[in-house]
């Protein structure tokens, strides 16, 4: 009530703001257009527009005030730092807030994960909001380290951070309205929550059930038809920059001026380096300004669009707002200078001061159990000498199903191929001790000696490893095993590059330059086996192994079309 009071006592200028921005040029989001005058804050919220004392006065000195940017979908885990960690590489760009879904961490540890990441994000300058993971496991054709059942995620949505429902991917399970997926859906529609959409390749019949089913988002497009075809549902479409999923450019020709309140930027999945060196959904803005966007609609896309959609109480310099605003040299450039949330100064010049406390003691950390490995548990045998073969498509999540002829030794095994770019992959199970070991081929990863490997396997996050000979693949997979998870470069039985990762096999317990300056070795690792530089294989290989993207994925059970929904054979 107090602060209530004084807002509106500031507002009405019958008191001093906390806080006066003068000589700005704020842009308004509302109207797209930049406009003049003093900007009040009042107990971490804007009061006003107009002219207003305070005590105390930021001079922009002309400078370009906008909001902060919000990321409309992201999984924190990708980043391999925690929350708090994660919030030291995105606020010098400019993101005060995302919205977070932690299946990353919820499929290795279930509830605990969740609730590890919302702990670990308290009281930190970056507000982490929160989408239940609702498909944990993603399917049951693999086997993830925990189940989320309905009942385990209502508890959560008490918390005020909680927003909703994420990215829902068990699209059969929606058509067959499945009791367990019903209820999920429902108790978050009971609570007034968001629910997130994960529409890849489905059509439009397809896109007719999410809809009816109260889902109202999709980051998963890949072209601008897509787009339009969603938009035309009532939908919001989240364009996304990630580390392998680039869909910015293709979607751009999908916005109008009609349409694009309903368009949002997110990063969905980005390593750490890339977000350190490119940027987060900042990256985004300046990428759509450089290919012809707005740069007054970039920017509201990248906040008011993301504030609305998730009703977040943010977005645009407006009274009674959270104050969370940006301070831009150049609005082309998106060059930022300032960086504020609730009318505090968290970076400037592409530094924060922010340090949070130490990681509290989890015992979270011995989650990796896979079984002894010997060059027969890793043979494949193709009589014909015909394979189902999965093809890397470069920074995309989605691959090719190819049918060819490999080459074989006399006893009828595969043998990879430098010339022909094909590799064994494998995805081993390490949860629950089964002794699962699903065993495949892929063609265009890149490598060309040695094997890499990692815990990151999205999403269940089981063992994958890809190699040119097993006694690497061997090697890598045991080198997981001593670390505590993490992601492994092996060439000719040495281990050349390593980075653990013992916090449930993603997170680092190390700050987030530590584990920038890890992830830039094994860059240079990754050179030692070959591998391209124009994307990055290791997040390329941690989706080899989701089967709810199209079209031919392996997991811990064996190669799986996501086309039929069903596990096929090796050979063709």
């Amino acid at each position: 009530m107090d602060q209530l009071v004084k807002r509106i006592h500031t507002a009405s200028g019958k008191q001093p703001a906390d806080i006066v921005i003068k000589h700005a040029k704020v842009l308004d989001v509302y109207n797209l257009r930049l406009i003049t005058g003093d900007v009040a804050i009042s107990d971490g919220k804007f009061a006003g527009i107009g002219e207003y004392n305070g005590r105390k006065t930021i001079d922009a000195k002309n400078k370009i005030l906008v909001p902060s940017l919000i990321d409309a979908h992201v999984h924190i885990e990708s980043a391999m730092v925690p929350p708090s960690q994660f919030a030291r590489a995105v606020l010098p760009h400019g993101v005060t807030a995302v919205v977070t879904d932690p299946h990353e961490i919820g499929n290795v540890l279930g509830a605990e994960g969740i609730s590890f990441m919302i702990e670990d994000s308290e009281q930190i300058p970056l507000d982490v909001f929160f989408m239940l993971p609702s498909c944990v496991p993603s399917t049951p054709f693999e086997n993830a380290g925990a189940v989320l059942t309905a009942k385990e995620l209502k508890s959560f949505y008490s918390h005020p951070r909680v927003l909703g429902l994420a990215e829902v991917m068990d699209f059969p399970s929606v058509r067959n309205a499945e009791p367990s997926m019903i209820q999920k859906l429902l108790d978050a529609l009971q609570n007034d929550k968001k629910i997130d959409g994960h529409a890849a390749g489905l059509t439009s019949d397809a896109l007719n059930v999410y809809k009816s089913a109260g889902i109202n988002t999709d980051h998963e497009c890949v072209n601008a038809e897509e787009a339009l075809e969603r938009i035309q549902r009532g939908m919001y479409v989240l364009i996304r920059e990630g580390s392998v999923a680039k869909n910015l450019e293709q979607l751009l020709p999908a916005i109008n001026t009609h349409n694009a309140r309903r368009f949002m930027f997110c990063t969905d999945d980005k390593h750490l380096d890339d977000l350190i060196s490119e940027g987060s959904v900042d990256h985004n803005v300046r990428l759509a300004i450089k290919h012809g966007i707005d740069p007054y609609l970039a920017i509201q896309m990248a906040s008011l669009n993301v504030a609305e959609c998730y009703g977040l109480n943010k977005g645009a310099i407006a009274p009674g707002l959270d104050a969370d605003f940006l301070l831009l040299n150049d609005l082309e450039e998106f060059d930022i200078h300032h960086v504020y949330h609730g009318g505090k100064l968290v970076a400037e010049n592409g530094i924060t001061p922010f340090e949070p406390t130490p990681l509290p003691p989890h015992d979270i950390r011995n989650t990796v159990h896979v079984p002894e490995l010997n060059k027969e548990t890793l043979t494949i045998t193709l009589e014909n000498k015909y394979a189902n073969v999965i093809e890397v498509i470069p920074n995309q999540i989605v691959t090719k199903h190819l049918k060819l002829k490999v080459e074989t030794n006399t006893d009828h095994n595969f043998i990879p191929s430098e010339e022909n770019d094909l590799i064994k992959l494998a995805v081993i199970e390490r949860h629950h001790d089964t002794g699962n070991i699903g065993l495949g081929i892929v063609k265009g990863l890149g490598v060309q000696t040695g094997a890499i490997a990692t815990t990151v396997g999205h999403d269940s996050h089981n063992v994958i490893v890809a190699g040119t000979n097993d006694d690497d693949i061997i090697t890598a997979v045991n080198t997981l095993r001593d670390i505590g998870g993490g992601l492994v470069v092996v060439n000719d039985g040495d281990i050349v590059g390593e980075l653990a990762l013992p916090i449930a096999g993603l997170l680092s317990k190390k700050d987030y330059q530590t584990v920038n300056q890890g992830l830039l070795k094994l860059d240079s690792a990754l050179e030692k086996v070959g591998a391209p530089n124009h994307f990055n294989p290791f997040l390329t290989l941690s989706f080899l192994s989701l089967p709810v993207i199209p079209e031919l994925k392996l997991t811990d059970m064996g190669l799986f079309d996501v086309t039929t929904f069903k596990h096929i054979s090796i050979e063709e």
